[in-house]
């Protein structure tokens, strides 16, 4: 029994309303102190006076206007004409082209003082062809040998040398090689005088027997040049022997035509 009045009291002790009138009082009296203090400040550190401009001493400024430093701007009246005038403004003067200094020939040069000698003008000749050389070979009149020349490169012909049997080329084109190889080293090119012109052919005419001997030399057609016809007889003369025909080779001779090229 004794429990049950306790626990009703403790619930009446919970239900029962707090005091508030305390609370607030003193929660307004802190606000209240809180603005006065704020207030008090302000009014202390002078936040409040704004009759006051500057620094509380005071002070002047002293400002001179001089006329004279800054021109002020002219009131000119502003020109509505959108029009050209009749009377235009002149162009400006075109420079006088520059006149060259005369030098005065007579005047006495001043030593140590270098004078720009005077340009010259020549006359440009327009270039002239040079003179065309005739190195065509003048020939003789000796009448020539039925037979192919080397110039013609036949069947019967190797290199300058030309025979008269074309089937002996063909078949013993060797012989005719030594043939030019042994007239090559017994031609003396030295002795043609250097006026000769380059390219002149003396045909020479010889006939070759079984057993090599050189016969019958003579010129064939010359060349125009004397001393080119005579060192190629020469060469021919100082062979002594092509060598024996060759075995096969059913004739005794050989006719043979060979060309000296300067």
């Amino acid at each position: 029994m004794e429990g049950l009045l306790e626990g009703t009291d403790h619930l009446e002790r919970e239900l029962a309303p707090e005091p508030v009138a305390g609370p607030a009082m003193g929660s307004f009296a802190l606000h209240a102190i809180l603005i006065a203090s704020v207030v008090s400040y302000g009014m202390l550190s002078g936040l409040f006076r704004h009759s006051v401009w500057g620094n509380q001493g005071g002070g002047a400024m002293q400002v001179n206007l001089v006329s004279s430093a800054i021109p002020l701007p002219n009131n000119q009246p502003v020109n509505q004409n959108v029009l050209t005038t009749e009377k235009p403004s002149k162009a400006p003067v075109a420079p006088s082209p520059k006149t060259e200094q005369k030098v005065d020939e007579t005047a006495i040069p001043i030593q140590g003082k270098q004078v720009k000698p005077q340009k010259q003008t020549t006359q440009k000749t327009p270039p002239q062809p040079a003179p065309k050389t005739d190195n065509t070979a003048r020939y003789g009149e000796q009448s020539g040998t039925p037979i192919p020349r080397a110039s013609q490169q036949s069947i019967g012909s190797v290199g300058q040398t030309a025979v008269g049997d074309s089937d002996f080329a063909s078949m013993f084109g060797w012989y005719v090689r030594q043939i030019n190889a042994k007239m090559g080293s017994t031609w003396y090119k030295r002795e043609v005088d250097p006026r000769t012109p380059t390219g002149a052919r003396t045909y020479l005419f010889f006939t070759i027997s079984r057993d090599g001997t050189v016969s019958g030399i003579r010129l064939d057609r010359s060349s125009g040049s004397p001393t080119l016809d005579q060192s190629c007889i020469r060469a021919a003369q100082r062979v002594d022997s092509f060598g024996a025909l060759p075995p096969s080779y059913n004739k005794s001779t050989l006719m043979v035509s060979y060309y000296c090229e300067y």
